[in-house]
């Protein structure tokens, strides 16, 4: 009788460090996609799939930004682990790699140790761009954005400069993991100081004249958080509060950062930037030409910042070309500027969705590369040095504007999310796991005369 119930606390134990291997995998990639920038939502449903492949049956955890808590059940025992991860940033190449990674999950059997094998190739990859290449992109794209803007070659030709001076800049403090409000202040400063001297010197040179001045914010574009906004509306629609709440907070925060050194540079140099921006006069063909364009290039300068892999950038390029031409020509039209962006999100969901079928690249990252041409940037920047000049009611009205904006564009994607995938129609209510044989958890006092059996050496079977 002794010899069983020993040999049965053995079972237990060798039982509880199998677990204990088993949530250290799913716990790993768990962290590894939350700093790729993943939602909630795909981060729960990843380790889910990853702790029944390799035999956990039951997993609960809890997702933040910052923070992950999982508590799993597995062969009559339970574990739970808290861990957290501070590399906050965006790689949309790591999570289509976890992605495929997870689509190749086999029901079960999986060795720990063979994920842990698969996680490290994945974490060894580098980043899909220099960072000579990545500045250039990111110049690109901001010049094409400031034309979206209404700018015209002056504008366009500064932003380009002064984005990949600030893009560089970021590398340089991302790759020393540097507190990021102070890493997107830096660069807010770098970036408006670079387009301010690029336009001063055209025109001390009798290049341009005195009317480019607004044109400023568009070289900070390149710090809009768009991944990070998107994720953190879709969290809020998915009701992870805990994590959609910190990552608002993580992106206002940021938007701050940045606008607050731009208004530092510009008010120092005294320098306007409430006026709007008017630098073309187009025919209706040549601007829907020139704006479809823009958007691509915009969209895919974007998505090369989130290290999307060269299809999937330019996947999300047309799907922003659509998407924005759509957008802008209803508005032209006279369709109201929420109800236009609301749509256009609603589609660029669609056509994500669609596009992931026939490519190995997540809907993420075809379709947020799309909608951050719609994220009103530019009226941040321009509330901000409202604020700071008295202006208030200005200030207010574009604060409201950005509220809804962004409002419309999470009901756009959750509206295609709930089109196309049943999760996200209705809530799964997962029931209490019972803990099979859970009195050998209960200590009971050893019997008179009972004596402890020697050391089990044997060794442990291997971690399914």
């Amino acid at each position: 009788m002794n010899a069983v119930d020993n040999n049965e606390q053995n079972s237990l134990a060798a039982a509880h460090t199998r677990l204990s291997h088993q949530i250290g995998v799913v716990l790993r990639m768990g962290l590894m996609m939350l700093s790729a920038g993943a939602s909630s939502y795909r981060v729960k449903d990843a380790m889910e799939r990853l702790g029944r492949a390799v035999g956990i049956e039951r997993l609960y955890a809890q997702v933040t930004y910052t923070e992950i808590s999982l508590t799993a059940y597995a062969n009559g025992t339970f574990r739970t682990e808290i861990a957290e991860q501070r590399v906050l940033g965006v790689n949309a190449d790591r999570i289509d790699a976890l992605a495929r990674f997870i689509n190749s999950l086999p029901n079960g059997d999986l060795l720990a140790e063979d994920a842990h094998r698969a996680l490290d190739r994945i974490e060894k990859r580098k980043p899909l761009y220099n960072v000579p290449l990545s500045a250039l992109l990111s110049g690109v794209a901001c010049a094409a954005f400031a034309f979206l803007n209404k700018g015209g070659i002056p504008e366009c030709v500064a932003v380009f400069i002064a984005a990949m001076f600030g893009q560089m800049v970021r590398r340089f403090m991302m790759k020393r993991h540097m507190n990021h409000f102070g890493t997107w202040f830096v660069c807010g400063v770098v970036a408006s100081f670079a387009y301010i001297t690029v336009i001063t010197t055209a025109r001390s040179l009798m290049l341009i004249d005195t009317s480019h001045q607004t044109g400023v914010v568009a070289a900070l574009l390149f710090l809009v958080p768009g991944f990070p906004l998107v994720t953190a509306i879709l969290d809020l629609i998915r009701q992870d509060f805990s994590a959609g709440i910190s990552r608002s907070v993580y992106v206002a925060m940021l938007m701050l950062s940045s606008a607050m050194a731009v208004w530092c540079v510009t008010t120092g140099l005294r320098w306007s930037t409430i006026s709007e921006i008017d630098g073309y006069s187009l025919t209706p063909i040549v601007l829907a030409i020139a704006r479809m364009l823009a958007s691509f290039i915009a969209a895919f300068g974007f998505a090369s910042l989130f290290n999307a892999p060269l299809l999937a950038c330019f996947i999300g390029g047309i799907n922003g070309a659509l998407i924005n031409l759509f957008r802008l020509t209803v508005q032209d039209a006279g369709c109201p500027w929420l109800a236009a962006v609301g749509l256009a999100a609603f589609a660029a969901g669609l056509i994500a969705q669609f596009a992931a079928r026939y490519c190995l690249h997540s809907r993420v990252s075809l379709s947020v590369p799309a909608v951050v041409l719609m994220i009103p940037g530019v009226p941040f920047y321009r509330a901000l040095s409202a604020i700071n000049n008295g202006i208030v009611t200005i200030a207010l009205g574009e604060i409201v504007t950005i509220a809804l904006v962004v409002a419309a564009i999470g009901c756009g994607l959750a509206g295609a999310r709930m089109v196309t995938d049943s999760s996200w129609r209705t809530d799964r209510i997962p029931g209490l796991p019972k803990l099979s044989n859970s009195e050998l958890t209960i200590p009971q006092a050893p019997p008179r005369g009972w004596q402890a059996a020697p050391p089990d050496t044997r060794e442990i079977p291997p971690v399914r």
